[in-house]
């Protein structure tokens, strides 16, 4: 198939792309990297009225790594690899495939919301923010709050991702990430990220979530503050529903595998 016809605009600015979203809001779709949105587009899925191209927007590709890293919209997923993001290394080679990674952006896999992308689940357990701008300013949204559901964002139909903020968080610390799909670049079936901090041999913090079996990516209640991680200190309160692919009743078990993994990882690597 092929997409339904659609006005097509490359602004050179970000004044210009924030004016085009303004005027035209819900009618538009902006195109990034293009690995989510052109098949949407051929299936008729989707069917704007207007296509905003941003790669000719200067000042989006940029990344910045002084404490927190900064990372620009049109930052490429590949160049994620030379970041020092311990967790975001360990999920990037789920991230679809290197074709698609050397194409992708981490702006488009964020805008997307799919609760089965691994970039979301990242941010949110790193405690990342979404930078977002419109014609009438700027928000800074934290990942936790900024994904709703299935593609679904507290985005409004004037405002861009313009840049993400992932925290370094540092000594002490470790990380782990976990995913299980019927092949590798698949969607996952379920997924698991792990941050936490060690102090004196105990878990001084701890963020757990999961993502796939849920509408957004979760964070997990866990008992792990001031233990040494257990099986039993965990709880995955979950309920997936089943799929053509697995029943519900096993992505409740590979979750809780998952998670297991995850933590004892994370634990082994602070």
């Amino acid at each position: 198939m092929k997409p339904a016809p659609f006005l097509y605009r490359r602004p050179e600015s970000l004044e210009e792309t924030l004016a085009l979203l303004r005027e035209h809001g819900d009618e538009s779709k902006v195109l990034a990297g293009g690995q989510s949105l052109v098949p949407l587009l051929n299936m008729r899925l989707v069917r704007p009225s207007l296509l905003v191209d941003l790669n000719h927007v200067g000042g989006l590709d940029q990344v910045e790594a002084n404490g927190d890293v900064r990372i620009g919209a049109l930052v490429r997923q590949r160049e994620l690899e030379h970041l020092s993001l311990p967790l975001v290394s360990e999920a990037l080679p789920h991230v679809g495939h290197f074709v698609t990674r050397n194409r992708g952006t981490v702006g488009g896999s964020i805008a997307h919301a799919d609760a089965a992308a691994e970039l979301p689940l990242c941010l949110t357990v790193l405690g990342g923010t979404v930078v977002v701008r419109s014609t009438g300013g700027e928000r800074r949204l934290p990942a936790d709050e900024f994904f709703v559901t299935h593609f679904t964002t507290q985005l409004a139909p004037d405002e861009l991702v313009v840049e993400t903020v992932w925290p370094t968080l540092g000594a002490g610390w470790g990380f782990a990430f976990e995913e299980l799909a019927q092949r590798r670049g698949d969607f996952a079936l379920a997924m698991a990220a792990c941050a936490l901090r060690v102090e004196d041999g105990l878990v001084a913090e701890a963020r757990v979530g999961v993502g796939s079996v849920v509408e957004r990516p979760t964070l997990l209640e866990t008992d792990l503050v001031g233990s040494v991680p257990t099986p039993d200190l965990l709880r995955v309160a979950v309920e997936p529903f089943g799929t053509v692919h697995a029943s519900a009743a096993y992505l409740r078990h590979l979750t809780r595998v998952l998670v297991e993994r995850a933590v004892l990882r994370a634990w082994e690597n602070a």
